[in-house]
């Protein structure tokens, strides 16, 4: 592939289609304009009585008919297209009746994918449970900073639609688009074929939406069609599974660790010398060609491709073991989409971590604190913890979406303690009882200040809630607003309790929904 623009994008007419779209999020939103400009008649409806969209959708499209607060089931009969909205189950009933007459069921991805089909950009996907908009933000720097036209687009915020629209504008296709795609989203994609894909893990997330982990695999599993090359995580038994014959694979993974550690520190170091001693490795071993892994050099560790030391861990932007599998994952798909690694080196000194991923926050008397609001299942905040390798003390609980917190109780043997919050955090207490002290609070700032009482100067002081946020908070990013107010009235204190009165005045500003100096 060439550093040189592609063809110029054939707008993809949707004329004669009648159209429904279900779901009036910022995804459904932008599949009605995309519809509307590209000569479909639309309609679109919503359960909800005032989705965000809604008025104006229907001040800027006034042709366009809505439905809310309900479904009606003459606009399923009149459509012959049903776009569904990621926040849409496709079990609902009725899209599943409207499958059965053999209507077009897609999403925003599956009209992109069509759109885009014969064009001459190259196409990288990302799923998994975790670490995708890491990887997904990661790869497109990469690719910019190698000086490729890359845009980013998907599940990470800008929905696929606009982004194919915002190109039709300005008259030209990308050299590469950079997907982060949800299971959400794969449900309803049948034609998006990605020179390069991956999963970068699973773990147990959504089963409030489904039956059981056989159905949200088979989802991820999704981003595979075509004959794009597989990006796969060769930790992870049930992603190794996914390898399908007759396709490039490029694996990527870390060396085995007990204890953990974080990037760069004595955590990756041991990881290195665990591996060693565990040989023979029971995935693909690390210098395998087409593998990338860590390898010990000039008294470091080094991300590696095969035996060929490539970058100093302790050089990454980004802290942790997690983030290290991250960086490989990024470089073995923009590898695969043909750009030399020798471009790509030089891009990942100037890479900033994403908001609200393990992010470092404030240090008081000692005592690191994070945010990783982002870390809404188990797998992430499992990730984070074996990310340090000095003690940890953790915040977490939420809406659990159904997971099973078992896998935690061996993450937090090591730590000095785990405060719990929020609906589902007597269920973490439970899957968790005695591996470590467990300590019960109310609200975010009161388990700020339990927390930092719990926790000895050296120490970390993570939130990773492994839940959702919806039982306290507006969303993660609000739940990460609130953490970080209450630790700056810590820090402005020195952490002395006697601050109990600040306790209740910021509490009593998040109840308002007001930001806390």
């Amino acid at each position: 592939m060439n550093a040189q623009h592609a063809q110029p994008l054939s707008p993809h007419s949707q004329q004669g289609r009648r159209a429904l779209v279900v779901g009036l999020g910022d995804t459904g939103a932008s599949c009605v304009r995309w519809l509307i400009e590209h000569d479909a008649q639309v309609r679109a409806t919503d359960t909800r009585a005032a989705p965000p969209h809604a008025q104006h959708l229907s001040e800027a499209f006034p042709e366009v008919q809505l439905t809310l607060g309900g479904f009606n089931a003459d606009d399923f009969a009149w459509a012959d297209l049903i776009v569904v909205s990621p926040g849409v189950p496709v079990a609902t009933p009725e899209i599943q009746a409207a499958q059965a007459q053999g209507k077009d069921i897609v999403g925003d991805v599956e009209l992109f994918a069509r759109a885009i089909a014969g064009s001459g950009a190259k196409v990288i996907a990302i799923t998994g449970s975790n670490g995708k908009s890491t990887v997904t933000s990661l790869a497109h720097h990469l690719c910019a900073a190698a000086g490729f036209d890359a845009v980013m687009a998907g599940n990470i915020g800008l929905p696929v639609l606009d982004a194919l629209d915002n190109r039709e504008t300005a008259g030209g296709d990308p050299d590469v688009w950079v997907l982060e795609l949800s299971s959400f989203q794969l449900e309803t994609t049948h034609s998006l074929h990605a020179d390069a894909a991956t999963v970068l893990n699973v773990s147990e997330d959504h089963l409030d939406r489904y039956d059981g982990m056989a159905g949200y695999i088979a989802a991820k599993a999704r981003v595979f069609a075509g004959n794009g090359a597989q990006i796969l995580n060769r930790d992870d038994p049930v992603v190794r599974a996914m390898a399908l014959p007759g396709r490039t694979v490029t694996t990527f993974g870390l060396p085995p660790s007990p204890a953990g550690g974080r990037a760069g520190d004595e955590g990756a170091a041991s990881a290195v010398a665990a591996s060693q001693a565990l040989l023979p490795h029971p995935n693909p071993p690390p210098g395998g060609e087409g593998a990338f892994g860590l390898l010990p050099h000039q008294g470091g560790v080094w991300l590696a491709l095969g035996d060929k030391p490539l970058y100093a861990v302790d050089q990454l932007p980004i802290a942790g073991l997690h983030n290290a599998a991250n960086v490989l994952a990024a470089l073995a798909l923009c590898q695969a989409i043909g750009i030399p690694l020798a471009r790509l080196l030089p891009g990942l000194a100037s890479f900033r971590g994403l908001p609200h991923r393990v992010e470092p926050v404030d240090e008081v008397h000692g005592r690191t604190f994070f945010d990783d609001s982002k870390g809404t299942n188990v797998g992430a905040t499992v990730a984070a913890l074996l990310g340090f390798a000095r003690p940890v003390v953790l915040i977490a609980g939420g809406d659990g979406k159904g997971q099973d917190f078992t896998p935690l109780r061996e993450a937090v043997k090591n730590a000095r303690a785990v405060v719990q919050i929020g609906r589902d955090g007597p269920r973490i207490e439970a899957a968790i009882a005695g591996a470590c002290p467990v300590l019960r609070e109310e609200s975010m700032e009161q388990a700020v200040w339990r927390a930092y009482e719990a926790s000895q100067p050296g120490d970390v002081i993570l939130m990773s809630p492994a839940c959702a946020s919806f039982d306290m908070f507006r969303n993660y990013a609000h739940r990460a607003e609130v953490f970080i107010a209450a630790v700056k009235v810590l820090a402005a204190h020195g952490g002395e309790r006697r601050m109990n009165k600040d306790r209740r005045h910021a509490e009593e500003e998040r109840r308002r929904g007001r930001d806390v100096p």
